[in-house]
């Protein structure tokens, strides 16, 4: 909220503002912020911070101020101040959505005596940036196209905006943004409203569980004092409890579009702790999903006793040869004898042959076979009748894959990567019921 300045600033007040950028805003400014974007401005100095909120929240606010205080006052690690540039940004899915954050900065620039003699020069073309008189510029930009319009810059600050719409937010964050922030050790801001249980869902809940370093706050639309409560309420009385739980609490909820829901992930997972083996008969169930160019072999071996299939390993590896695969999928069966199912698409042939000793079960990937695989899969999780750990392992330097993280992410019109959950989708298929099944298959895209 504007409350234009009477009184100019004094110098104590711009050395206040360095640590405070609540007092900033409100002293050189003009502008009071509701009590979440002060706790989000004074926390959020990780070199990774992440903001979920509700609608209205006021997200696009605290990032303009956000950028006009880190340019004013260029924060950074002293040790790259001697190069002279320093370069804020705001990006998102659409050149139209980052603008707006853009001419929320110059308003308040505008609407500030003391800060506007600081601007030096705005331009539009071929993207709006502008440039303070100490050399800093904070600019908007898109991150269509997999972010390409960013290659060869570096930044400061980066901040992503609406993160969660994005379409390939993995590889424009870890391949494209984080690499331009290498240079000066430059912090980023992952900003936006849920959009169901998604790759920015996975990214949150690594911060929130102090799993991956970096600052986590979520917002309710009605923290923020400065919008109708009458119009907020009456939205909350006609939402239902998911789109009230998205849109006015901020808080991740299935999409819809999910092969598995998240709840029968969380029940999945629990009932691994809480129904350890028992002592009657059981058998094992082997399902290997065979790696494409960017894809990778997983096998997956359940154990079925009592009606429940249980997993009792798991491999999962990149980029191995043929010859390496077909020793791992027989030494699993040497350790857990029972019926095998391989993927057999393209030159998943040839390892079906390799493993004829074991009477491997061949299963081609057509469009109707996958959906009738990936809803038997669904079938088992709305039944209750599969367990799995929580499985994690090294994928790549630095990075860590997660079976929790694959199968939440894995959608009806997204899923040719999930390699883990096909190989499931294989080590259950012996058990489907050969009538039409209780969940029909969901084909189709968005």
């Amino acid at each position: 909220m504007a409350t234009p300045l009477t009184t100019p600033p004094t110098l104590d007040h711009w050395r206040q503002g360095i640590q405070d950028p609540a007092a900033f805003a409100r002293l050189c400014l003009g502008v009071e912020l509701h009590a979440g974007q002060r706790r989000w401005l004074t926390n959020a100095n990780r070199r990774e911070n992440v903001l979920v909120t509700g609608n209205r929240w006021g997200k696009s606010f605290a990032t303009a101020v956000r950028l006009i205080h880190h340019a004013v006052y260029r924060l950074r690690p002293l040790r790259y101040d001697h190069c002279g540039r320093y370069r804020a940004a705001v990006a998102s899915i659409t050149q139209d959505q980052a603008n707006i954050v853009f001419h929320q900065v110059l308003r308040l620039l505008h609407q500030s005596p003391s800060l506007l003699p600081l601007v030096d020069t705005v331009i539009w073309t071929p993207y709006p940036r502008l440039t303070l008189e100490n050399g800093a510029t904070i600019e908007a930009r898109t991150t269509q196209n997999r972010g390409e319009h960013l290659l060869g810059n570096d930044y400061d600050l980066f901040i992503f905006d609406e993160v969660a719409f994005e379409t390939c937010p993995e590889y424009v964050v870890e391949e494209v943004i984080l690499m331009r922030l290498a240079d000066r050790e430059g912090t980023l801001d992952l900003v936006s409203t849920p959009n169901g249980k998604n790759w920015f869902y996975q990214r949150a809940r690594e911060i929130s569980e102090h799993r991956r370093r970096g600052y986590f706050q979520s917002g309710d639309s009605r923290e923020n004092p400065y919008i109708s409560k009458e119009y907020l309420e009456d939205r909350v009385r006609h939402f239902s409890d998911s789109r009230l739980r998205q849109n006015i609490m901020g808080q991740f909820v299935d999409s819809g579009g999910e092969v598995i829901p998240g709840a029968q992930i969380d029940s999945a997972l629990e009932r691994y702790t809480n129904t350890p083996p028992g002592s009657g008969s059981r058998f094992y169930l082997s399902g290997w999903d065979l790696a494409r160019k960017q894809t990778a072999t997983v096998g997956i071996t359940v154990e079925v006793q009592n009606g429940l299939a249980r997993i009792v390993k798991l491999e999962r590896f990149r980029q191995a040869e043929w010859v390496t695969v077909i020793e791992k999928i027989k030494r699993r069966q040497l350790e857990f004898p029972g019926r095998l199912v391989v993927d057999g698409t393209g030159l998943g042939d040839v390892v079906v042959e390799q493993l004829r000793d074991y009477n491997p079960e061949p299963v081609v990937f057509t469009e109707s076979v996958k959906a009738t695989l990936l809803a038997n899969v669904e079938l088992f999780h709305a039944r209750g009748q599969i367990a799995y750990p929580r499985c994690e392992l090294p994928d790549g330097p630095g990075r860590v894959w997660s079976l929790e993280d694959e199968l939440r992410a894995a959608r009806w019109d997204d899923n040719n990567r999930c390699d883990a959950l096909m190989a499931l989708a294989l080590a259950l298929w012996p058990l489907r019921k050969r009538s039409a099944p209780a969940i029909l298959p969901r084909v189709g895209r968005i």
